[in-house]
């Protein structure tokens, strides 16, 4: 139940330092569904597959922020 728990806590910050202007759409809307559709915006999410996969498809317009 402890690993459970602690999984659920888990979260990654991410900000937008790309412009999605002259991207392809799918690459927009997967930036609306992170929650980002404005530069430099940062926003915490739960650390999950599909949150990670979402990442990894714009890469090249976010950003994971470490936490201090």
């Amino acid at each position: 139940m402890a690993k459970k728990a602690e999984a659920k806590n888990k979260t990654v910050t991410v900000e937008q330092i790309g412009s999605p202007i002259r991207r392809p759409a799918k690459q927009q809307q997967t930036l609306i569904g992170l929650g980002l559709n404005k530069m430099h915006r940062v926003r915490t999410l739960e650390d999950t597959p599909s949150v990670r996969g979402m990442i990894a498809a714009v890469s090249h317009l976010v950003r994971v922020v470490e936490d201090k």
